[in-house]
């Protein structure tokens, strides 16, 4: 598919790389831009050979700086409704894709900017970058997610804090506060980030799958139900090809063949 504002490629070893690719509005997110991530995320998902997907913006100013304001600025409580419905909608596919998602936070992530990286599983930023939820200076709240993941990431009351405030952090106080993984120097952004997709990518798919299903299913119910979901899916894998190879591998002191059956 020809895309207008995202770039995707698909690069040896299997890492897919989403590009948000608006550079001269600092890869603000509209309605086709969202459109085009949701479908995007969508053949990703069934693409056998996408292994691991790293999401990053054009230039070297921002990952993605917000929402498109000038599409906004004449919204009633309908079109505010459908926009926020888009965003949440493409920011749970990317949350939900069966493949681990690595944000490569660039440079600004603000407003559906911050927002979109919580939807990845997990951020490592360069040491320009920043990040807030600065909505409530144009009167209103973040909308894709923001008020709901940002309290699970760093607690309630640092997210109460950032969203009301509308207050802007370093990539140094993002990590402190638990928001992003790690951060690196930004020229060695692109190259930190691709060894983290190679090793995961390394990994037996069908584990790596079912690993993340069960942080982001169990973080969600109560301990007794979470527990009872990790042993029902260790159980399932202990049926696979993987886990034969992965013991049988381990024992000959060798490196496994993983075919993700």
């Amino acid at each position: 598919m020809n895309y207008q504002n995202i770039t995707y490629e698909l690069k040896d070893g299997g890492i897919a790389v989403v590009t948000i690719n608006r550079p001269k509005v600092l890869n603000a997110l509209n309605g086709p831009t969202l459109q085009e991530l949701g479908q995007v995320f969508c053949d990703i998902a069934s693409d056998p050979e996408a292994r691991v997907v790293i999401l990053t913006g054009a230039g070297e100013k921002a990952f993605v700086a917000g929402a498109d304001i000038s599409q906004m600025v004449e919204f009633n409580s309908l079109a505010g409704d459908t926009f926020a419905n888009m965003g949440q909608e493409v920011l749970n596919s990317i949350e939900n894709c069966p493949k681990v998602v690595i944000a490569a936070v660039n440079g600004y992530a603000l407003g559906g900017g911050t927002e979109i990286s919580m939807a990845c599983d997990f951020i490592i930023a360069s040491d320009k970058a920043s990040f807030g939820q600065p909505e409530i200076n144009l009167g209103i709240i973040p909308g894709f997610g923001g008020t709901q993941r940002l309290p699970r990431l760093v607690g309630k009351g640092m997210a109460k804090q950032l969203v009301c405030t509308g207050d802007i952090i370093k990539a140094d106080e993002a990590l402190r506060i638990g928001l992003v993984n790690k951060v690196v120097p930004s020229d060695e952004l692109m190259d930190e980030v691709m060894g983290v997709a190679k090793k995961i990518a390394s990994k037996g798919q069908v584990a790596v799958r079912v690993a993340k299903e069960c942080v982001n299913r169990g973080v969600n119910m109560d301990l007794r139900h979470a527990l009872a979901f990790e042993r029902e899916s260790f159980a399932i894998l202990c049926s696979t090809e993987d886990q034969k190879e992965g013991m049988k591998a381990f024992l000959e002191k060798r490196k496994p063949e993983f075919k993700d059956r």
